[in-house]
């Protein structure tokens, strides 16, 4: 008789094998999620830069809205402009006019650019004499010179710093603006 057959040893290749890939699957599931996580941090940070790129564009628009900024520059630099982004009470971003609103060009609106018709035109006809108007006949100016308004434009600015998301962003733009020619001779210099 033959002795019984022992039975074959298992050298652990497969082992080895199943390992390997088990580690391979674990270092693509690692990549994977650190990737992800990369991709969410870009997209937070474009979305905070958004966020601020729109309350520095608000701060602008609201200066320009008002006409103050053509008489006292430096005190509406001086206000912050808080931006409340997700309507939840807390301001977001707060934006400051960096550099002060200047007024780098006037050039005095002639008589006989306007239009008497207009409202707005009519303001710049007024004198301080008894006729009230400087225009001959109804409808028609006279080319007597300067009205009492002016042609300004200005370079705003504005610069928003928000240490939560360390996002800095800065904004100029340039506006033009008609004005009283006295407020332009004052800030336009």
């Amino acid at each position: 008789m033959r002795p019984a057959a022992r039975p074959r040893q298992q050298r652990g290749a497969a082992l080895f094998v199943v390992l390997v890939l088990l580690l391979a699957l674990l270092w693509f599931g690692l990549s994977a999620s650190r990737l992800g996580g990369q991709g969410m941090q870009i997209v937070g940070n474009m979305q905070a830069e958004r966020q601020a790129t729109a309350a520095a564009q608000r701060a602008i628009d609201q200066t320009i809205s008002s006409n103050l900024f053509t008489k006292d520059p430096a005190a509406v630099a001086a206000t912050p402009i808080p931006t409340d982004i997700d309507a939840d009470g807390h301001n977001d971003f707060v934006a400051m006019l960096t550099p002060v609103p200047a007024c780098y060009r006037v050039r005095p609106i002639k008589t006989q650019e306007l239009d008497v018709a207009k409202a707005p035109d009519r303001v710049c006809l007024q004198s301080s004499g008894g006729t009230g108007n400087l225009f001959d006949l109804p409808g028609t100016a006279t080319d007597a010179g300067d009205s009492l308004c002016a042609y300004s434009e200005w370079n705003i600015g504005a610069r928003v710093d928000d240490p939560t998301t360390r996002t800095t962003v800065a904004l100029n733009q340039g506006v033009g603006i008609r004005v009283e020619k006295a407020n332009a001779n004052n800030f336009c210099k």
